[in-house]
């Protein structure tokens, strides 16, 4: 539709309903509105006004419904309609909602907006719709079309705009501190937004039951780009709101059994007890109840879940399964790369208590796909790890036509290949380290040789299924960072100066250049569009995927996407992530605000920071350490400006020693642990 033809339409709307002022004021005030609620009351004055003509007010009964359950969002978390209630966000979207208004309403842009959004957001979400060109261009390109008509009607609205490619400063929180090192202003910055945005979540969205609206399979999800606050720091705010998600979620009638009741695919049934327990256990590490869920998810795959393969190997027997029940479809019959998901408590039980049970069964499942990593079997290289394992055969792949496309679910793109190659590659340095089994780690050795003879000779548009192919897609770099950290070996390391984080190549080269570059991508993303994290987010598991999902298609190929790692890292010492086999080497015991933590050295018999505190008095604050050797240490706390130093003598004697200590106003200060 041309914008002269729009025009034309709008004057025939206002010719053809012959507005009163008033009427034409509200409707102008509503469509120019970025903020929801404002619209909503807007819209509720328009209605309230005797004189609207019949046609209007019928448009606007249709309009209404959809603008209030936009903009009052969690009052409708009760909705009669379940489907509502557990997506209040979401839950209404379909292909005809709002319900489609004459073209000639003043209201029709304003519709247009809605209807233009909610095509938007749909393919942001579901990756069906993503992967396909066709599919992707049909949604996004109507709701393109259907906002350039309310972009011409209200030109004023920023929300409209964003969505038509423009960008939104947001404007850093706090002044920069020039008295601050660089990395701390820009840890400052990200920390400050991030929790800036989880708050607004917990404040905002969060309903009386715990859940925040994306529908519980998605809400559990939200912690994982929580963590830099979350599993960083003591931050009480977020803390409970992580609690009340996860004990929200074991509340439901579902959860009964430990695991879930309703029947999906892995990916799916294991996010409700693998990211709530999880999370809890990291908030909660003494916590029996979360101990006994991850025990209870253990027992359920090695009794019910798992079997003997033809081959005589352990593996799962299906990605389909319950807490009671595993699905007999020969289709849906593969253990895949994603299935760590479902286990992912009990593998974090398994780290830190050593059980000698799940010694013995995990490890026998690993040894399975050493095994089939190993094999080149229709036309899966030797030394690439699969995505999936066929039941009972034991075979490469499923019953799709490629190794690589194991066709097992209803939305193929989870599970082909890589799928979640890092879950796996995470486990099986887990089962290394458990085991002392070197063996374990050969596939992740045999796929950063792949990666680095790709990346020495590069070849263009690889034949899918292919060596090449597979190492232009594969992320192995998180996995072999952690067995840096983990080992001390060298072994990777000029594939991690190509492929890791900026926390990890500063780590290893002591360069802080690539520290501040990784923060400040960090950082970046945070700099604009903050309706895109917050107020625009439909489905919980995208609450920062608008840029990656969307805008880099349209607005700008170099926006950047938020990626939080280096600041994950920076904070906790860990050069992974906290989902598997997490390596934090420290959580801070006082709240992300105003304070920059970075972790410059962690060994088993070190650990070393430097801290900087921005408020303006002192500090008193703690942490909690992780990964030193039990022993007696020196702790040394030291004001870097004017040379003092305090120092004392630390005993650890188990997995967590904490330390308590105060840190000077607006002066860098280092923390160091050293056995005596």
């Amino acid at each position: 539709m041309t914008i002269n033809l729009i025009a034309a339409l709008l004057l025939l709307a206002s010719a053809t309903h012959a507005l009163t002022p008033e009427q034409s004021d509200l409707i102008n005030k509503a469509g120019n509105s970025s903020v929801e609620v404002e619209r909503y009351e807007h819209l509720i004055s328009l209605s309230q006004l005797t004189d609207l003509d019949p046609q209007l007010n019928s448009d606007l009964a249709k309009l209404l419904p959809a603008v209030d359950l936009w903009a009052n969002e969690r009052e409708h978390w009760q909705h009669e309609n379940r489907r509502v209630r557990r997506r209040f966000l979401s839950g209404y979207y379909s292909q005809n909602y709002p319900p489609e208004i004459q073209k000639d309403s003043p209201l029709y842009p304003i519709w247009a907006m809605y209807r233009g959004r909610m095509k938007i957001q749909q393919p942001i979400q579901s990756g069906n719709l993503k992967s396909d060109p066709v599919k992707r261009a049909e949604y996004y390109g109507e709701g393109r079309r259907l906002l350039r008509i309310a972009k011409q009607a209200f030109p004023e609205n920023r929300l409209v705009r964003m969505y038509l490619d423009e960008t939104f400063p947001w404007p850093a929180l706090n002044p920069v501190d020039r008295d601050a090192p660089e990395w701390a202003n820009l840890q400052r910055e990200t920390l400050e937004k991030l929790r800036h945005i989880i708050v607004w979540w917990i404040e905002t969205r969060q309903a009386p039951d715990g859940s925040l609206g994306g529908g519980w399979g998605d809400d559990v999800e939200i912690w994982r780009t929580w963590t830099p606050v979350l599993i960083g720091f003591e931050d009480s705010v977020v803390v409970q709101g992580q609690t009340n998600i996860a004990e929200g979620l074991f509340s439901q009638p579902h959860m009964e059994g430990g695991y879930t009741s309703r029947m999906t695919d892995v990916e799916h049934t294991g996010e409700d007890s693998g990211d709530t327990n999880t999370s809890m256990m990291h908030l909660r590490p003494d916590d029996p109840i979360w101990q006994q869920r991850a025990v209870r998810i253990f027992e359920l795959y090695r009794d019910l879940w798992s079997g003997r393969n033809e081959r005589g190997q352990l593996q799962f027997r299906s990605t389909y399964f319950t807490a009671t029940e595993v699905s007999d479809s020969s289709q849906l019959a593969c253990d895949t790369v994603y299935h760590p998901r479902a286990v992912q408590p009990s593998l974090l039980y398994w780290q830190r208590t050593a059980d000698p049970e799940m010694t013995r069964v995990f490890s026998d499942w690993i040894r399975t796909w050493v095994d089939a990593t190993s094999r080149s079997e229709r036309g899966k290289p030797a030394g690439i790890i699969p995505s999936a394992i066929h039941w009972p055969n034991g075979d490469i792949g499923g019953l799709g036509e490629h190794w690589w496309d194991p066709q097992n679910h209803s939305e193929p793109t989870l599970y082909r290949w890589p799928s979640a190659m890092g879950m796996m590659t995470n486990t099986m340095l887990l089962a290394s380290h458990m085991t002392g089994d070197a063996s374990f780690l050969d596939p992740v050795r045999s796929m950063a040789e792949a990666r680095a003879r790709y990346l020495k000779n590069p070849v263009e548009n690889p034949e899918p299924g292919t060596e090449a192919w597979c190492a232009s897609r594969m992320g192995i770099a998180p996995t072999l960072a952690k067995y840096r950290q983990l080992t001390g070996d060298p072994e990777f390391d000029d594939l991690l100066m190509k492929d890791a984080n900026g926390y990890v190549r500063f780590r290893l080269t002591g360069d802080r250049s690539h520290l501040v570059e990784g923060l400040d991508r960090s950082a970046a993303a945070f700099r604009i569009n903050r309706a895109s994290y917050m107020e625009e987010v439909r489905w919980t598991d995208r609450q920062l995927a608008f840029n990656g999902n969307y805008a880099n298609d349209y607005a700008d190929p170099t926006l950047p996407r938020p990626n939080l790692s280096a600041l994950y890292a920076s904070v906790t010492g860990d050069f992974g992530g906290a989902l598997y086999f997490p390596m934090n080497t420290v959580r801070w015991k006082t709240h992300s605000r105003d304070i920059g933590a970075l972790v410059t050295s962690a060994g088993k018999a070190n650990f070393q920071a430097e801290l900087y505190h921005f408020g303006p008095e002192r500090r008193d604050m703690g942490a909690e350490l992780y990964l030193l050797d039990s022993g007696a240490y020196e702790m040394t706390l030291t004001n870097t400006v004017t040379g003092t130093s305090t120092s004392s003598t630390v005993t650890v004697s188990g997995p967590r020693t904490a330390v308590s200590f105060s840190l000077d106003s607006r002066q860098l200060h280092t923390l160091s642990l050293r056995r005596q």
